[in-house]
């Protein structure tokens, strides 16, 4: 028990962190790609830091098989990362992280597939029920928006963020036992390899403020956010994984909120409560068993 409550403080830290990435993302001014590749490049420096003092630099702690699985999950987080921060110019960073919320359905199908978890016909039907709060959404397009389908692209590019976050996901279940400051240090690093060929150097940043934003995503939304998500998915249960992620959405509509004025249209609001909602019923409804309650058993005895 003791396991699971550090696991879900770890994770609620993470997520709320997350929450404010948009944020730093835009104010940066940076391409995408640079922005990625200098959080990539500062969060590696952290986290060497980090496994250097821990001692988890010397040799034997990694196999081959945990190393490529470690990779692999990095390029999975750099083409979630590339995606997300793409999509907050198509929409606003709340409808593109609500959408991005959708992360835990994908979960669970990568879950039944490599990891045999079984879906419910009562998880089929939240997962059907979060895609029509996504319909919805779509449909809620603000009048700002136009007629071109940017904010269709937003939208398409958050749902491919999902996708390879949930990958990332299952790459770190897979690594249970291995240090997380690892997992993470091999995954920024990765990050680097892929990116620094693509990167235009001359539109990095002028003076120490646009240093400071990059510094940050790299210390504290990497090196430290990593650190505490990986570690928390280590610990917790795929189910209470997807349950906390949706403190994520919650964290970035304030932000949005309160740092850019925008303001989610009636369509939008009603559809990211539907997601939401959700998310909260195939992880935390009456069909399903937690410990602590004896009436779930019996609910998911029903959903079965």
């Amino acid at each position: 028990m003791n396991e699971i409550k550090r696991g879900t403080a770890e994770m609620t830290a993470a997520m709320l962190i997350s929450g404010t990435i948009g944020w730093f993302v835009l104010m940066s001014g940076q391409p995408v790609i640079g922005v990625v590749f200098w959080r990539c490049v500062f969060g590696a420096l952290t986290l060497l830091i980090i496994c250097g003092a821990m001692g988890l630099l010397r040799p034997g702690i990694l196999n081959l098989r945990t190393f490529v699985i470690a990779v692999a999950g990095g390029v999975a987080i750099v083409l979630n990362w590339l995606l997300l921060f793409a999509a907050y110019s198509h929409a606003s960073i709340s409808i593109a992280t609500t959408v991005y919320n959708t992360q835990p359905f994908m979960l669970l199908g990568l879950g039944a597939l490599f990891l045999g978890e079984k879906i419910t016909l009562s998880k089929l039907f939240w997962l059907g029920f979060a895609f029509a709060g996504m319909a919805v959404i779509v449909e809620g397009k603000p009048a700002e928006a136009g007629s071109g389908g940017s904010y269709a692209v937003g939208i398409l590019l958050s749902l491919g963020a999902a996708f390879f976050y949930a990958i990332a996901a299952l790459a770190a279940k897979w690594l249970k036992g291995t240090p997380p400051h690892l997992i993470a240090l091999i995954q920024v690093s990765t990050g680097i390899l892929m990116l620094a060929p693509l990167t235009d150097f001359s539109t990095s940043p002028r003076d120490a403020g646009g240093w400071s934003i990059l510094a940050t995503m790299g210390i504290v939304h990497t090196g430290l956010m990593y650190v505490l998500l990986y570690g928390a998915i280590q610990k917790l249960p795929t189910h209470l994984i997807g349950t906390l992620s949706f403190i994520y959405p919650i964290a970035a509509i304030v932000v949005d909120r309160f740092a850019f004025g925008h303001v989610l249209g009636i369509a939008q609001i009603i559809g990211a409560v539907i997601i939401l909602a959700a998310a909260a019923g195939m992880n935390l409804g009456w069909t399903i068993t937690l410990p602590r309650h004896k009436s779930g058993n019996l609910s998911k005895e029903a959903a079965e």
